[in-house]
């Protein structure tokens, strides 16, 4: 695969695979229903946020327009018991106060740019930055924190939410006008499906994702440690002290990062390694084996044992940030009523890397007019 190039397709879509073709295997028994829309609450300056339920194949979420949030997705156990694996909040105060990104949309940029600059067609922008020196996830007002249009929809036997958002040229320092089209599809198997689509006026850097901390024994329930990730990437990009890569691409044989063969996230977490000392744990972005694919492919699987949920993600994207939850520090109360403490959860973020526009021999993030920014993740629940 050719690393050097960008997932854009000019014109046609990019075709993923269905949850079929994924080998999903749950059962279908609980069909599509229509998204159901109620108020979840008002912004400070009168606008108002709604919440969008969404079930099908025995899986059921709930959206925020606000920052494209998902506030809450119930799968299954080995005893078909629901439980919420995802971490969030109860209210919009809450997440507009103190969010660190549950379940959101992430744009323009997901991870960091080093110093919130870089260089494109000779001239130098710099964005906003609000992580140290560096910018983190788009800056203070990323995707995350915008109020999103949001259209529902069913298709045949799948159900799901297109969520509309323009974002304008120079906003936190991004140049080009963009167009973002996100769709949440929930399959008739109960998977999660995302698409991405982005245009731009002017040429412009993109990196889209989603921010959703896992625990698949249910969010509230304490640590994911003893769940079993594996991550199918032979190298990872080593980052500085402000987790900026280095521009190296390691190979994860011999060290922590080394989850080619499922392993207890626990297992290597305390390890005195300075790239875990760094990022206070996992924080890295893997470079995983199958690089930029037309069609999403396997790249990642989470099980817990004590439930027996199982998630696997299947991408188009060449990287995948695992971060272990290491900055949760018992400030903040979810959804369940219960206090989130470091390590109760974990993200899976699909992705180009971090500080691409920095970095030549990274795949690239440059979007130009006339292109179409595609990207598709898919999560796969079993039991």
């Amino acid at each position: 695969m050719d690393m050097s190039r960008r997932t854009v397709i000019a014109g046609a879509a990019a075709a993923g695979l269905t949850a079929a073709t994924l080998g999903s295997a749950h059962a279908t028994g609980n069909g599509a229903a229509a998204p159901v829309r109620s108020l979840f609450g008002v912004l400070p300056d009168g606008t108002r946020v709604h919440s969008w339920s969404l079930a099908n194949g025995g899986t059921r979420m709930k959206v925020l327009s606000y920052g494209g949030v998902v506030q809450s997705l119930e799968v299954p156990d080995r005893r078909g018991r629901l439980a919420n694996v995802s971490l969030g909040f109860r209210s919009l105060d809450d997440y507009v106060a103190s969010s660190p990104y549950f379940g959101a949309l992430i744009g323009r940029y997901g991870n960091r740019i080093g110093k919130g600059r870089f260089t494109l067609d000779g001239r130098t922008y710099q964005v906003d930055v609000n992580d140290g020196e560096n910018s983190l996830h788009g800056g203070a007002q990323g995707f995350d924190k915008r109020v999103w249009d949001v259209e529902p929809f069913t298709k045949g036997a799948d159900v799901g939410l297109h969520l509309h958002l323009t974002s304008r040229d120079g906003e936190m320092g991004y140049p080009g006008t963009l167009r973002v089209k996100v769709t949440y599809t929930l399959t008739r198997y109960g998977d999660w499906r995302i698409d991405y689509a982005a245009t731009t006026d002017k040429p412009t850097v993109v990196n889209l994702t989603s921010h959703v901390y896992w625990n698949l024994a249910g969010e509230g329930s304490g640590s994911i440690e003893g769940h079993r990730l594996k991550i199918d990437g032979s190298r990872y990009t080593p980052v500085d002290a402000g987790l900026i890569p280095t521009g190296e691409q390691a190979r994860v044989a011999g060290t922590p990062f080394d989850f080619r063969r499922a392993k207890t996230v626990g297992e290597d977490l305390r390890t005195a390694h300075q790239q875990l000392l760094y990022g206070q744990g996992f924080d890295h972005n893997w470079v995983l084996d199958k690089g930029i694919s037309p069609r999403p492919e396997w790249a990642a699987t989470l099980q817990d044992p004590s439930s027996g949920r199982t998630l696997r993600i299947a991408t188009t994207e060449p990287g995948l940030q695992f971060y272990s939850g290491n900055f949760l520090d018992g400030t903040l109360v979810g959804t369940g009523g219960r206090v989130y403490r470091q390590g109760d959860g974990l993200c899976l973020e699909t992705q180009h890397f971090p500080d691409s526009p920095n970095r030549p021999s990274f795949p690239s993030t440059v979007l130009r007019p006339g292109q179409t920014y595609r990207s598709t993740t898919v999560h796969s629940f079993t039991r």
